[in-house]
């Protein structure tokens, strides 16, 4: 099946409207940023923008619901993976390294997200459901590991914090952080382990 011109150039229009509002909610959160700024960092008029979207956070959740399915796109293979819990952490966390490096501006959006309110509505974000998702398959992967002794002996939503903070130091706040290799993790993870069994 081919793509018409037409939809391939409603795609990058989409692309670049997207593009252009992370770096708008990067710089002022969503609170502050406008449809109007939005358009001008697209380079689109603002008709466009309410052609594709109905508001920003329209785009915004556009943007976490993306961002949040190609995650659990690239990690899936690994957690369905018949490896031991230790490994198949390990393997996820290399994984997000991976795609980290591969578009840094939008995961480091997507981790910091969860502390921006997304909408004064009551009901849930739809991203929310991939973000919980995420957690508690990690979640699970660590009880296994409790269970089969590859995980200290503590509190699984402890550690799974806890590794999520070291995470997040390594990836976003580290000097050398396109560098971080498998044995880094493997390093960082037994240091750890050792840490919480004492």
């Amino acid at each position: 099946m081919t793509i018409s011109r037409k939809e391939t150039e409603r795609k990058v229009r989409q692309r670049l409207i997207l593009e252009g509002a992370l770096r708008v909610f990067k710089a002022k959160g969503l609170e502050h940023a406008t449809m109007d700024e939005i358009a001008h960092e697209a380079d689109f008029g603002k008709a466009t923008l309410y052609y594709y979207y109905k508001s920003k956070e329209d785009i915004f959740n556009t943007i976490l619901i993306s961002g949040w399915i190609t995650l659990w796109d690239g990690i899936e293979e690994v957690v369905i993976s018949d490896e031991t819990p230790r490994r198949k952490f390990i393997n996820i966390i290399k994984k997000l390294i991976e795609l980290v490096n591969d578009d840094r501006p939008l995961y480091e959006f997507l981790f910091a997200a969860p502390h921006i309110p997304s909408s004064t509505a009551k009901a849930e974000p739809e991203w929310k459901q991939y973000q919980l998702k995420f957690t508690n398959t990690l979640h699970q992967i660590i009880q296994a590991g409790i269970e089969a002794k590859e995980f200290p002996q503590i509190d699984s939503e402890m550690i799974l914090k806890a590794l999520g903070h070291i995470f997040h130091g390594m990836v976003f706040l580290g000097e050398d952080r396109d560098n971080i290799t498998e044995n880094d993790i493997e390093q960082l993870f037994r240091q750890f382990i050792q840490k919480s069994n004492k």
